[in-house]
This record gives structure tokens, C-alpha cells and sequence, in this order.
């Protein structure tokens, strides 16, 4: 008894400290905020304080959170605007929509790839159920929510794979036919991490010669864009953040590449990537690419390299990094749309991409949420819904209906 009431104890102090902890005042619902972020903190902590392996507490965390996440699963419920069924492309799970009001013609759609940390979420969850069927009903597309394998039960590529082998399904003259698709007018979006994916299918699909069916846009709501330079202004400012903290996503995502702790320590000190690298940083370096107002009082200093035994190749592979491609590959890139948030760790990431997309001819249409937060788009649905969330639908939807 005496130990329950400890941490029962201590969980309520920890709950005051975080719901009373001052947050920027330009944001909006901050009881809703703070409620979201003490609570994902505080299980974070308690992970880390009852466990004696780091390694093994975030995946901890990783399976709690993704045992809370199923308990908001939805079911494929059609309505009267939207037929929704759970069925496979390529033996990879999708969540298709397809919009029951008929059209005179070829429909546009979208293929939409949920963020997550590569470890977490599922294009079944409320929000982005919500988010999806209202894009079939909007837009009168058709919509298909990639569920890829997640890690740490499965590592890099495999997700990637399973995101690249759906789309490229689905770009098939007879798949586009069956749903009475207009090849022309096809989207990729995706958010946080999925934005990361989403991003790589698009350079992969894009600059492929013998693949016919191209895509006409990318839509990449906060998205991380590249695991080479982990000291960024945006990843300085928002290292204790609301929602995302650095060393939560760091942890996380590692567990895409490996479960050994000594990776996301010395990613957390920037000494992560290997001996053979040092050409990737002048493509990230956001000292050239990003816009002045959010340099500030900041020092550009490169990665420091050969720090980690064993070294990961992976971190070379542009599969995790699309903004660390050259030239040449960004200039095939179809319209895009990037949405990006101030208080995010991610945002510079979304606004260096936008730099060298536009420097190499690339339209881009960009919003930046000035009260913005990560994840915010996965709030939309009861018990907590944010209306920062519901405006970056909003913003989102409204442009696929003006550009797609």
C-alpha cells in the first residue's frame, strides 16, 4: 500500500509541476495543452524511473503508448458521403475512402502516410480517420491511409518498403482504372515522420525513369526531413517542448534503426554520424538554407563525425534524410505543400526543404502556424480535441482542393 501511494504521490506532483509549467502565451487552449503534455511526459518519466536499461524503457513506452493508441482505433464505418473499407494493396493494410457522390469524371486521390516516430500510429486512428474521410468528402477523392510495419519490431527500410510498394500499386493504369482515378491527379502527403516517407516515395517515384505514372503534388504537414544535423535552431529552441521533446523523439526513432542506447546518445550530442559524411552537411546546412528570422543568435557547427563504434550506415541512406539529396533529385519534384510549427522541433526541417525546393524551381505553397505544435493533428477527435489541430486540417484540406 505504502509504495502505491508513493507513486500515486509523486504522479500527482509530477502532474502539477508540468500542468503549471509557464508555455508560450500565444497558444491557444493552453489547459488542453498543458493537460496533453503533462501527460505524455509524465509516462515518459515513469518509464525511465521504475526501468534500469534506457534501451529497454523506450520500448516500454513504445509499447504502453501503443497499446493506449489501439484503445482509439476506429472501425471502417461507411456513411452517407464516404464508403471506407480495411482491405491490402501489395500485402501491405491500407484504409481506402472512396466518396460515394458520383463524378462526371476521373477523380483526383490521396495517399496518406501517418507520422508516428516510425514506431508508433496507425492511419486507423480517430484523427486521421476523420482527417482522411473528410478529404474523400471535400474533394471527392479517393483516399488511401497506408498502415506499414512499424519498428522496433521492424527496422529500416521496411517501412519506407511497405509505403513505396503501396503507392506504386496503386499507380498502376488498371488499380487507377478499377477506382476511376485520373492518373494526373494523384497526391502523397504525410505527417511528422510519415512526411519523412512521404517525401522519400515522391524523390523515388519521381526520378524514376521507367515508372510511367508520376505524382502531381506532395503535401508534408511537420515534417522531419533528416537525421544528419540534430542541433538545428528549431531542435536548440523546442528541446524540452510541448508535446516532443528531443530526447522522446530521438529515442524513439532510433528504435526504426537499432536498439543499442549508444545510438540516440550520441545523436543527442550531434556525434552520430560516420567517418564519410561530411558531403551531406552542406545540403542541410541551416546556416545557408534557412530564413533569416529564425537563425537569431545561433552558431552553425557541423556534426561531429566517427564518435559512434559501431557506425550505422543507415544514417547515409537519403531514404532518412530527403533533404540531403542533390539538386538533381529535387528538381523533378511534383507541387508542393509544406505546413510547418513555431514550437516544434521539426519546423526547420520543413522550412530548409522549402528553400531548396524553391531554389531549384520547385512551386511550393507553405503555411506556418505561429502557435504551432508537433503532433497537433492528432487531436482532433474525442476525449481532447485541439482546434490548432482542426486548423491545420482545414489549411490542408482547403489547399488539396485548390491544387489537386
Amino acid at each position: 500500500m505504502g509504495y502505491k501511494t508513493l507513486c500515486f504521490g509523486l504522479t500527482c506532483i509530477l502532474f502539477a509541476y508540468y500542468i503549471y509549467t509557464p508555455i508560450p502565451e500565444n497558444i491557444e487552449e493552453p489547459w488542453k495543452v498543458r493537460t496533453i503534455d503533462a501527460t505524455i511526459k509524465i509516462t515518459s518519466l515513469m518509464v525511465n524511473l521504475f526501468g534500469s536499461n534506457s534501451s529497454l524503457c523506450i520500448r516500454i513506452f513504445d509499447e504502453l503508448f501503443s497499446i493506449l493508441m489501439k484503445l482509439d482505433y476506429t472501425q471502417p464505418i461507411s456513411d452517407e458521403n464516404v464508403t471506407v473499407m480495411d482491405i491490402t494493396f501489395s500485402d501491405i493494410p491500407v484504409r481506402l475512402y472512396l466518396p460515394k457522390r458520383k463524378s462526371a469524371s476521373q477523380r483526383p486521390a490521396v495517399i496518406f502516410v501517418h507520422g508516428g516516430a516510425f514506431v508508433l500510429g496507425s492511419c486507423k486512428l480517430a484523427a486521421l480517420d476523420l482527417l482522411n474521410r473528410q478529404t474523400a468528402k471535400n474533394l471527392g477523392a479517393v483516399v488511401v491511409g497506408v498502415d506499414y510495419r512499424l519498428g522496433h519490431q521492424y527496422q529500416f527500410p521496411v517501412a519506407h518498403e511497405d509505403v513505396l510498394s503501396v503507392v506504386k500499386f496503386f499507380l498502376q493504369d488498371k488499380i487507377l482504372a478499377k477506382y476511376g482515378v485520373d492518373p494526373a491527379r494523384v497526391c502523397i502527403s504525410g505527417d511528422s515522420a510519415g512526411g519523412l516517407i512521404a517525401a522519400t516515395a515522391a524523390q523515388l517515384i519521381q526520378n524514376d525513369p521507367e515508372f510511367k505514372n508520376k505524382l502531381k503534388a506532395q503535401a508534408l504537414i511537420y515534417p522531419s526531413l533528416q537525421v544528419i544535423d540534430i542541433a538545428i535552431p528549431s531542435q536548440r529552441e523546442n528541446e524540452h517542448g510541448l508535446f516532443l521533446t528531443k530526447k522522446l523523439g530521438v529515442e524513439l526513432a532510433c528504435l526504426y534503426l537499432t536498439q543499442d542506447k549508444a545510438l540516440p546518445q550520441a545523436m543527442m550530442k550531434n556525434q552520430h554520424m560516420p567517418h564519410g559524411s561530411t558531403h551531406l552537411f552542406k545540403l542541410v546546412n541551416w546556416s545557408i538554407f534557412l530564413p533569416e528570422k529564425y537563425k537569431k543568435n545561433h552558431i552553425y557547427t557541423e556534426p561531429i563525425l566517427g564518435r559512434l563504434n559501431p557506425s550505422y550506415s543507415a544514417l547515409l541512406d537519403s531514404r532518412l534524410s530527403p533533404l540531403a539529396v542533390n539538386d538533381s533529385q529535387l528538381q523533378n519534384l511534383p507541387l508542393t505543400y509544406i505546413l510547418t510549427c513555431q514550437y516544434d522541433l521539426l519546423r526547420d526541417d520543413g522550412l530548409m526543404y522549402i528553400s531548396r525546393l524553391q531554389n531549384v524551381g520547385v512551386k511550393v505553397s507553405h503555411d506556418h502556424m505561429e502557435d504551432g505544435l508537433h503532433g497537433a493533428l492528432s487531436f482532433m477527435a474525442s476525449p481532447i480535441n485541439l482546434q490548432l489541430g482542426i486548423r491545420i486540417k482545414d489549411k490542408y484540406i482547403n489547399w488539396l482542393e485548390e491544387n489537386l
